[in-house]
């Protein structure tokens, strides 16, 4: 173990009180070591002599502080109690907030996920979206736990946030009235008549039940399309149960490699023990720069045991192996112990600096490896799509229409859903859900211009069709055809689009690989 390992853990043993932690540090073996006494010295110095007389606990917090940030991981931290409740809540799916998980991606508090059904999806709250102001004060340099904190109260409340989101100007401001939180991690549904399609939002302890419980009801499928696109990961056990409903007993799960309690470095892996489920049906894996941790467990190990085609854009390549130890008076401490690894050896991990950002690596030391049936995977961090989809822009027009409503102050977003709800609240009720003409809009359109947006931009034919799309595929979903709201959604959602497509031509697992291969080759002809 490294010089400033030791020495964190010297402070951190030491938490509770001055003398207990000197008491703590005292028994331990790296005393011996003149970094320890140079340590131990100067904290003694400070708290004797220094004219501030700052106390015992300011300085243990400091020591805490400056300690983990020299260790280089963007992932460790140390819990007080409350955060560790907190995080223990966020994990499991119970908590009273506004239904969103975030992190810390590019320095910026980021929402990783949105649930189903929750203040957060209601207002219009997207994957992406960066959290920037919050009940008047600037977020911009907010931790996790700062934006946790602030966003997080009592259920009922309300909490006034902005957020900024890619190709839009302007902060998009949201009032959302806290909720208790608990939602299932997945949501399975019929697409295109014989086609399954499992969303998953988080790998939450139940997962694994959820989806076993899901391949009973859908068994009969032609082919199964799993995204996990915006999916932050969740419990290891979970995501190995979830790979081992596809996998064969005894074929290799993941692996880890890192230290252990004692500092020394091993190897584990995992195996599949229960018979795989749907094995002679097509599975599509879809994924995005948002899939992270053991959502990249899961798609890995189909990847790599050729049971599934990965596609969509290079997830996010959080394959760091983290460890929660307790430490005295209630306190957590969670660190970066080793790196996850596909069954084939490709490691999960793309190192990151502690602002989030990706380090900058060698592209010529990036290889390759070749799964059983001869197919070529990419290596380098995180999972490598055998159909690469870069995700739906918005067109000028589509962003003119947001901008503008940002700069005239009209939440479009919210009026979308709210319209939504209306129309299916009237479709169910009636009992007749169906796709709408466009005329079904018009009246959202006349709503937004007696708030102020000006009827040529919201009269442009590109911005009244995304305007269309967008309270079309709401108002499907809000009215519990799913499966609809998901072929709407395909109009513009191209990974899915191509799901969809290899799900529609593939009758095997190997007819879906042979039309990946063939559309990976290049056309015959001159030039």
């Amino acid at each position: 173990m490294s010089k400033p390992l030791r020495l964190a853990w010297i402070a951190l043993l030491a938490l509770p009180l001055s003398a207990r932690a000197q008491d703590t540090i005292g028994q331990s073996r790296n005393l011996d070591s003149d970094e320890a006494q140079v340590f131990l010295e100067a904290f003694r110095a400070i708290t004797r002599l220094h004219a501030s007389g700052v106390s015992d606990s300011a300085l243990w917090v400091g020591a805490l502080e400056g300690l983990v940030e020299q260790i280089d991981d963007p992932y460790a931290i140390v819990f007080t109690p409350t955060e560790y409740a907190q995080f223990q809540e966020g994990a499991t799916g119970k908590y009273a907030g506004i239904g969103v998980q975030i992190a810390q991606l590019a320095a910026r508090v980021t929402v990783t996920a949105v649930f189903r059904d929750t203040p957060a999806e209601r207002a219009g709250m997207l994957v992406g979206d960066r959290i920037v102001w919050v009940e008047g004060h600037d977020a911009t340099g907010w931790s996790v736990d700062q934006a946790r904190d602030s966003i997080r109260g009592e259920v009922g409340t309300v909490v006034r946030l902005q957020v900024e989101r890619d190709g839009l100007l302007g902060q998009i401001p949201m009032e959302l009235a806290r909720d208790s939180v608990h939602v299932p991690s997945m949501a399975a549904t019929w697409i295109d008549g014989d086609v399954a399609y499992f969303g998953m939002d988080r790998i939450a302890r139940g997962s694994t039940t959820e989806v076993a419980n899901a391949l009973s009801e859908f068994a009969d499928a032609r082919a199964l399309i799993l995204d996990l696109r915006g999916n932050p990961g969740g419990y290891l056990d979970e995501a190995l149960g979830i790979a081992d409903l596809f996998l064969a007993p005894g074929q290799l799960l993941a692996g880890a490699e890192g230290r252990n309690e004692w500092g020394e470095v091993e190897k584990q892996g995992w195996t599949a023990r229960s018979p795989g489920r749907m094995e002679s049906t097509p599975i599509i894996v879809l994924v995005d720069e948002f899939t992270a941790s053991a959502a990249e467990i899961i798609s890995g190990a189909l990847q790599d045991h050729d049971r599934a085609v990965v596609v969509g854009s290079r997830t996010f390549g959080k394959g760091a192996v983290q460890s929660i130890h307790p430490l005295p008076a209630g306190r957590w401490i969670r660190l970066t112990t080793g790196s996850w690894i596909t069954p084939l050896g490709r490691s999960l991990h793309r190192p990151r600096n502690r602002n989030g950002t990706p380090k900058e690596v060698d592209e010529s030391a990036i290889g390759s490896v070749i799964t059983g049936a001869g197919r070529e995977l990419g290596t380098g961090g995180g999972v490598v799509p055998d159909v690469a989809i870069k995700p739906d822009t918005l067109l000028d027009e589509e962003r003119a229409l947001y901008n503008h409503a940002i700069d005239v102050e009209v939440p479009v977003g919210v009026r979308i859903r709210e319209y939504a709800l209306e129309l299916a609240t009237t479709a169910m009720a009636a009992g007749i859900v169906e796709r709408l003409p466009s005329s079904a809009f018009d009246a959202l359109v006349e709503t937004l211009e007696a708030e102020g947006m000006d009827s040529a931009i919201l009269g442009d034919p590109v911005a009244r069709a995304y305007l269309d799309w967008s309270a079309q595929a709401r108002y499907l979903d809000r009215a519990e055809a799913r499966g609809l709201a998901l072929l709407v959604l395909a109009e513009r959602d191209r990974a899915l689009a191509e799901a969809l497509r290899l799900a529609r031509s593939a009758s095997t697992p190997d007819e879906l690989f042979a039309l990946v291969d063939a559309a990976a080759e290049p056309a015959e002809g001159g030039c």
